[in-house]
């Protein structure tokens, strides 16, 4: 899936597919999945619950092992089996923010010991007054009080423990965080202190982010470019005004149908439409992955594209 630019990809992700074992057979969470991520960009992997966007984040940082296809790094493959050198490169290069904030931290650890143990996993702890120095500069970079290393995870609010988290993440100095719904576990009023955090981050560290959401309302305003997922399938890819200003795929005008309007009466009128997937047809010529305009992908036939063209006045 060439993005027709000649900025450096971080993270390519090729026809990947993702089995898991079910009573009876498999089921397939991801089907052929393929994208690439470029440094310094937040890249936002959109769907409703279950699409497979999780599952896609997982495999990338080895929780999840994939099936079939490809997962590069900095051009070397990191899926399956790899050489204990670029594993240890792998824990400490990619990092990842988990959406609950309270079930991804040790509740009888101390954020001390939390914070810092991908520093033990990968012998970065053997010093011990500089592994302090650096759980306290992780704490300071997310806003945290150094002194609330002596404490526990159920001392905090939400939104606290979800900076604990990302301060996790920061102490490795990682290139790409791939952030799993990162906010949709905290209240709204908090939401956007953490939105502006990963921003900030990111400018100061040159960080690049996956970013999983399902709510588009949300990874609009922080992400360069958007794809859509829908049951293990990317239907759309692009950047992201671009989608927002021209939705192709009928399950992206569905999600975008979806986000609420801040005007009661506007809010009232609003038509929300119902993705079918019977509203295609396949009979004839099955779906490929097609460039609609520059930057802009559609899963789509012949038919279809033709079709998409002619939205965009081509």
């Amino acid at each position: 899936m060439s993005q027709g630019s000649t900025r450096e990809k971080l993270l390519e992700v090729k026809a990947l597919r993702v089995d898991f074992k079910v009573k009876g057979g498999y089921f397939t969470a991801v089907k052929g999945v393929s994208f690439d991520v470029y440094k310094g960009e937040t890249f936002g992997l959109v769907g409703e619950s279950g699409s497979g966007k999780t599952t896609i984040g997982r495999a990338i940082v080895r929780i999840n092992d994939a099936s079939a296809g490809e997962i590069l790094f900095k051009g070397r493959k990191i899926n399956g089996k790899i050489s204990k050198e670029l594993d240890r490169e792998v824990v400490q290069k990619i990092q990842m923010i988990f959406q609950d904030p309270m079930a991804s931290l040790n509740e009888r650890a101390k954020v001390d010991y939390i914070v810092s143990e991908g520093l033990y996993s990968i012998g970065r702890a053997r010093d011990e007054a500089g592994r302090l120095e650096a759980v306290q500069k992780a704490l300071l970079d997310v806003g945290l009080l150094p002194e609330f290393a002596s404490r526990f995870p159920h001392e905090f609010s939400g939104g606290q423990r979800q900076r604990i988290g990302i301060a996790r993440s920061l102490i490795m100095r990682p290139e790409l965080v791939v952030a799993d719904e990162p906010i949709s576990a905290l209240d709204v009023s908090i939401r956007a202190q953490v939105l502006n955090l990963l921003s900030e981050l990111q400018r100061e560290r040159g960080l690049t982010y996956l970013f999983i959401a399902h709510d588009l309302s949300v990874v609009r305003f922080i992400t360069d470019r958007i794809a859509v997922i829908h049951l293990g399938e990317i239907v759309e890819l692009a950047l992201t005004e671009e989608l927002f200003a021209h939705p192709l795929h009928p399950y992206t005008k569905a999600l975008l149908s979806a986000i609420p309007v801040p005007d009661p009466i506007a809010e009232r009128r609003k038509c929300i439409q119902v993705y079918d997937p019977a509203c295609h047809d396949y009979a004839t010529e099955g779906p490929s992955w097609r460039e609609v305009s520059s930057g802009h992908f559609v899963l789509a036939n012949s038919a279809e594209e033709k079709g998409y063209r002619a939205e965009l006045g081509l």
